[in-house]
């Protein structure tokens, strides 16, 4: 079952049928949590250019590490550094996986690559999305990459952000919900079901939860009942580990790994 609808394909045409026993699992791409996925892609993989993705899920019965292995060699990720930036200079694409559970996503930046190729040849092209367009959903996130607001004056380049966001559908829910308990929980139940809104911080984000806010104390008011500060909102967000390092090369004192 795919996870996503915008940008997710079914399993079969990613896919490699090679055999792959003899490949370097160095390559650190299984994320800890939802927060780690969003973190790692939107502080690290957008700001450096890979802004091509295409997502997807692996089938139950099928063991994500064998996909794991299978999709880093098919596409060449397990690289260098130096390697990163040789392609680059001859213009080659460098791709990045990253999986969560039994969700993934592949990532190819500017350039030439495996992966932008069509299916009939071994790539995704087909279905490649851009983030600049169509951003990625994932688990009620939605994540892009935007022009700044600011247009930039003495013939400055425009500057570009990432962009990370409750999408649309999951943010009308989350405040349907808070408005029917607006009324019928106290202060400080409702303040609970706040604290629980799983999604990292981020500045839209902070925005959002504070329209629901004051949503909600606009109905209570009317009601004369107790208001509720924005201290329930837990505004601050906290980076957090990203990736869990495969088994078979994970040494005992670097078994996670946090993004850039």
């Amino acid at each position: 079952m795919n996870l996503l609808g915008d940008g997710a394909k079914p399993w079969k045409t990613v896919l490699s049928s090679d055999g792959l026993s003899d490949v370097n699992m160095a390559y650190p791409c299984e994320a800890q949590s939802p927060a780690a996925v969003v973190q790692l892609i939107a502080a690290s993989y957008l700001r450096h250019g890979f802004y091509w993705y295409v997502t997807g899920s692996i089938p139950d019965g099928k063991d994500p590490a064998v996909i794991d292995r299978k999709l880093i060699a098919k596409y060449g990720i397990d690289v260098s550094e130096w390697e990163h930036r040789h392609r680059k200079k001859r213009g080659v694409a460098n791709a990045h996986y990253l999986r969560h559970q039994r969700w993934f996503i592949l990532l190819v930046s500017e350039g030439h690559h495996a992966l932008k190729q069509p299916a009939a040849k071994g790539g995704e092209g087909e279905y490649l999305r851009d983030c600049r367009r169509q951003p990625i959903r994932f688990q009620g996130y939605s994540i892009s990459y935007r022009r700044s607001g600011v247009t930039p004056t003495g013939g400055a380049s425009i500057k570009w952000h990432a962009h990370v966001r409750i999408d649309d559908d999951t943010y009308r829910q989350l405040r349907d919900h808070l408005l029917d308990l607006a009324t019928h929980r106290s202060a400080e139940n409702l303040a609970r079901e706040f604290a629980r809104i799983p999604f990292a911080r981020y500045a839209p984000i902070r925005w959002q939860l504070l329209n629901i806010l004051r949503a909600v104390n606009e109905r209570r008011k009317q009601h004369n009942f107790e208001l509720l500060n924005h201290s329930v909102l837990k505004l601050r967000r906290t980076p957090v580990l990203v990736c869990v390092r495969p088994e078979a090369t994970e040494s005992p004192d670097s078994t996670l790994q946090e993004a850039a």
